[in-house]
């Protein structure tokens, strides 16, 4: 049994850092600090080895005007940065590429242009694109999850790797920032059915459902992005790390 790789979220909007409510910020959000620059180095001096990014103005309004905080916290931190959040063209993906990022998480292109998205595997390596599954009620959903497909997700898994993802992302939106406990299952299907680096992602409440999560990793499930918990502390050592760590970045 090997580990699985802990990634910590930062989810972007109007340059502030925010949860957002199934990540749709129309149900809701909540601020959790107006530099994301800084919460970067937070995670960072925390051991994080790798940080997730979710633009929400990029995403829902294709506005660009966070790439520079992106750019500032690629800079700021030695570890990779993966990148979500409305790309849908190769000239986005260089946009974001120009800002540092170690990887793009690509979601609605994928299924409104498979060219698209294979295209993009060709020209940046498999490594470097991922693809996002979002999942509601066991069916696909894209376009900020506000658009269903009638697709499952497994069968939907089938097509993306047919198009040439090693990687997945898997997110039961019901689950997503809700601190209601993991959807694992939904996780684990699509990674015993298909040979496919699978990171998961979605109601993670605290230790125990990491402790859930880690028999999986040897059938490629090796990595989970975790939001929210962070955020609220729920993790034991995290109140000894806030002490220890207090007037860091002032």
């Amino acid at each position: 049994m090997s580990g699985i790789l802990i990634i910590p979220s930062i989810d972007i909007l109007n340059g502030k850092t925010v949860r957002v409510v199934k990540g749709v910020p129309e149900i809701g959000s909540k601020n959790y600090g107006d530099d994301p620059v800084e919460m970067a180095l937070i995670w960072r001096a925390e051991n994080a080895k790798m940080l997730h990014i979710v633009d929400f103005d990029f995403s829902h309004q294709h506005s660009k005007k966070n790439l520079e905080i992106v750019k500032e916290i690629c800079s700021a931190v030695i570890i990779p940065v993966e990148f979500g959040g409305g790309i849908n063209s190769i000239e986005d993906a260089e946009k974001v590429f120009d800002a540092g990022v170690f990887r793009l998480v690509i979601g609605s292109l994928a299924f409104d242009s498979p060219e698209t998205f294979k295209k993009l595997i060709e020209i940046y390596g498999s490594q470097k694109i991922t693809a996002a599954i979002d999942v509601k009620d066991n069916e696909v959903v894209v376009h900020g999850r506000s658009q269903k497909t009638g697709i499952s997700p497994l069968e939907y898994a089938k097509r993306l790797i047919d198009l040439g993802a090693e990687r997945l992302i898997i997110t039961d939106v019901n689950r997503n920032g809700m601190l209601v406990g993991p959807n694992i299952d939904l996780t684990v299907s699509i990674a015993k059915a298909l040979n496919v680096k699978v990171t998961h992602s979605g109601g993670i409440t605290g230790y125990e459902d990491l402790k859930k999560l880690l028999p999986y990793s040897s059938i490629g499930i090796d990595s989970v992005i975790i939001g929210r918990a962070f955020y609220e502390n729920k993790f034991p050592c995290q109140k000894i790390w806030r002490i220890a760590e207090e007037g860091i970045f002032n």
